[in-house]
């Protein structure tokens, strides 16, 4: 096995149609190591890259783009740019069914709708839900996923979802558990997303009140923050269910010892693919 060196972190790309990308290397685990630059890396969708976006994305020869929407998502938003060479893996952790009406209002609806459906608490609360309901349901996809990423012909993988910090979000950080990654730099790195040149960009429809006026960015605000309980609830959520992260990766996504240090030799420094 070769040692390898501790890689310097590149300069982050400013892209102008895709939100929310970064290189998720150089976060420490509990043995000393770092994650490795250039293998793995999360941001929004990518149906509105620009020509320069993909020209960027395609340079980083990546292998796999796992997209994170459902079909009401891509309807909305449109299909990724296609990029040469890469697999593309549509993996849906929410059902397109299941809070559509929602998601019209909070597009469409007038100032009264909003505060019926999100004030009082209400949209931070369905948020803490919706993170616990990945952890519980989405076993199977998580799973799929770190499947995946352990074949050598799967990485550099990008990861994303719509605003590319609540489903790519736990994913990452799901990935990250199994590299060892510390607990407090996985939710580091979660909370990135709240940096405002890193922010979804909250689109109304035509008739509706603007999202800049105060009472409807106080309303959609919990929808669109990245805060330290969402992700705190998933962390939860694995210790409730299956008393620890390793049980969870181990008995509730079947992640045997073989694959884990596999994905380890894959995206960690001073690791070397067997």
């Amino acid at each position: 096995m070769t040692e390898q060196t501790p890689q310097t972190a590149p300069s982050e790309p400013e892209l102008s149609g895709v939100r929310n990308f970064r290189d998720v290397g150089g976060l420490p685990t509990t043995d000393g190591r770092r994650v490795r630059y250039g293998r793995l890396f999360r941001s929004g969708h990518l149906a509105h890259a620009t020509a320069e976006d993909a020209g960027f994305l395609s340079s980083l020869g990546l292998h796999t783009v796992f997209d994170f929407r459902n079909a009401s998502d891509i309807r909305l938003e449109g299909p990724d740019v296609e990029l040469p060479g890469v697999r593309n893996v549509n993996m849906p952790l929410s059902d397109p069914a299941q809070g559509a009406e929602f998601w019209t209002t909070v597009r469409d609806g007038d100032i009264a709708a909003l505060r019926e459906i999100l004030g009082g608490g209400r949209a931070a609360a369905r948020m803490v839900e919706a993170y616990r309901r990945i952890v519980l349901d989405r076993t199977a996809e998580q799973a799929r996923m770190l499947e995946l990423l352990a074949e050598d012909e799967s990485v550099p993988a990008l990861l994303h979802c719509a605003a590319g910090k609540d489903r790519a979000g736990t994913s990452i950080a799901v990935i990250l558990l199994a590299l060892g990654v510390e607990r407090d730099a996985i939710v580091e790195d979660y909370l990135k997303s709240n940096e405002a040149h890193r922010r979804y960009r909250i689109r109304r429809g035509d008739d509706a009140e603007p999202a800049s006026t105060p009472e409807v960015m106080e309303l959609l605000g919990p929808l669109f923050d990245a805060r330290k309980e969402y992700l705190e609830t998933a962390f939860d959520t694995i210790e409730e269910h299956w008393g620890s992260a390793d049980r969870y990766l181990e008995e509730g996504l079947g992640l045997t010892p073989a694959r884990r240090e596999r994905l380890r030799a894959l995206f960690l420094d001073g690791a070397q693919p067997a």
